[in-house]
């Protein structure tokens, strides 16, 4: 028998540990190459990683809750000991991907623990602090008491790199910094010499605010905010008979991703109806020979990713991000589309370089990838790099909606239902009345860097798209 090590694969870029939530299986269990047998989450995405070969679980390494780096033990397979020449070769192709992986994070890794050598690894109130979040912290000179005012997305509410890297982001814009306690020390710059504090002395507790004894404040009364802090939200009061139902991680990073972007993009909205009734006609005329030509229904969704990556390539200055002070404009057009799932969450899988595929491939694309998010079968990579995004809330039968734009994208495109309206219609004859198959489409942007004549520009286009679809179109 040989014995080949499962190791924890690269998830995507960024992307330097994830937290094992369910083994699939367990020692001696019997696996086949490419079966699943873990259960991994991300900040980003979940995800299952597949047996590399043929054999039996011989050990599990990483137990459940774990949180292991890429390149990590996750469990010992026992194989044959003559595997096939090509087998051999994928297993090596993939350890030196994960070296490879490992390579690029390990001086960040070093950095981070020298720097923060000596620093605690909690905050006053517990909060759990890695080495990386603690020297990025002594770089700015932000204090313990400072960082447990923040949110973080990863587990049990860590800090992320990425949440202290969106906080720095928000004080160098102008954003006002949390008011420092009487008798509060910032955090300590790294020094080499400085001799570790033990762990179990014991750690002080922060001096209450001097704020003026006030009167309590009615229910009904707004509560004031002070001068140079953030609102806080009203205290919610439950009643016996109310349910309380905790959110999970997918949704607590949802909710953060939507109160982020809320605070860094001015958002508009603006909306023009479409009269797709030669589109609506042409798939109908389609869809039969569709399906039995792909095996798949052809929906309207790559029809409105369709018009969308060209009225994109036909103005480029929608497909756009905000760096700073620059406007980074974006050469791929990649497109996520907002799929719900069943567990009332929500995904953006994205496909690549969408103004290259014809409407066969982006109705195998969205079929594809909505039917492996709904799976749980993405990968990291498929919900990475998206560059726009369509979300069609027509599906449930609604008219129009103001969607939320995905940071760092700077526009979102949404889609309603489509109905059978009387319109007034202009012929040589004169105008006539006519029943016409309407869709209202709205887009969100973000008026730092798109104004209402460029958002109506490229409303304007995606319009003339979607009612000029004819039956000579052809879906290769």
């Amino acid at each position: 028998m040989a014995k080949l090590d499962v190791l924890l694969p690269a998830m995507g870029e960024g992307v330097i540990e994830a937290t094992i939530t369910k083994w699939l299986v367990s020692e001696g269990t019997e696996v086949k190459e490419d079966d699943p047998i873990v259960e991994v989450a991300t900040d980003k995405v979940d995800s299952e990683i597949p047996a590399p070969a043929a054999g039996t679980i011989s050990r599990i390494i990483a137990k459940e809750g774990a949180v292991p780096k890429i390149g990590d033990l996750l469990a010992v397979v026992e194989t044959e000991a003559k595997q096939k020449e090509s087998d051999s070769g994928k297993v090596n192709r993939e350890v030196e991907r994960v070296q490879q992986t490992i390579e690029s994070v390990r001086h960040e890794k070093q950095e981070a623990e020298t720097v923060s050598a000596g620093m605690k690894s909690r905050t006053p109130s517990g909060k759990f602090l890695s080495p990386l979040v603690r020297s990025m912290a002594a770089k700015e000179g932000i204090s313990y008491d400072e960082l447990d005012t923040l949110t973080g997305t990863g587990m049990d509410g860590r800090l992320t790199k990425e949440d202290f890297m969106r906080y720095i982001g928000e004080r160098k814009g102008g954003r006002p910094e949390p008011q420092k306690r009487p008798g509060e020390r910032p955090m300590p710059e790294a020094e080499p010499q400085r001799k570790p504090v033990p762990e179990a002395e014991p750690q002080r507790q922060p001096v209450p605010e001097a704020v003026p004894q006030q009167k309590p404040v009615p229910e009904a009364e707004p509560q004031k905010q002070v001068p140079g802090t953030e609102p806080k939200p009203p205290e919610v009061k439950t009643a016996p008979e109310d349910e309380v139902i905790p959110m999970d991680r997918v949704r607590k990073l949802i909710a953060e991703h939507m109160v982020m972007s809320k605070r860094t993009s001015a958002h508009v909205t603006s909306f023009i109806d479409a009269d797709v009734t030669k589109l609506v006609e042409w798939r109908e005329a389609n869809k039969e020979k569709f399906l039995a030509k792909e095996g798949q229904k052809l929906t309207l969704t790559p029809f409105f990713i369709d018009a969308a990556a060209k009225a994109l390539y036909e103005i480029p200055e929608v497909n756009v991000q905000v760096d700073g002070n620059n406007i980074i404009k974006k050469r791929s057009i990649n497109i996520g589309m907002a799929t719900a799932l069943p567990n009332s969450n929500l995904i953006v899988p994205v496909i690549k370089n969408a103004n290259e595929k014809s409407l066969t491939g982006l109705a195998r694309a969205v079929n594809d990838l909505a039917s492996r998010a709904r799976s749980n079968k993405l990968k990291p990579d498929e919900i990475a790099g998206g560059t726009f995004t369509l979300t069609n809330y027509g599906s449930y039968d609604n008219l129009a909606g103001t969607p939320i734009i995905n940071q760092p994208q700077t526009a979102i495109l949404g889609t309603g239902a489509v109905r059978k309206t009387p319109v007034v219609i202009e012929t040589p004859m004169g105008d006539v009345i006519g029943i016409r198959r309407i869709m209202i489409v709205s887009l969100s942007y973000d008026h730092r860097v798109i104004d209402g004549a460029l958002a109506g520009k490229f409303l304007q286009k995606v319009k003339k798209i979607l009612e000029n679809y004819t039956s000579d179109i052809s879906l290769q």
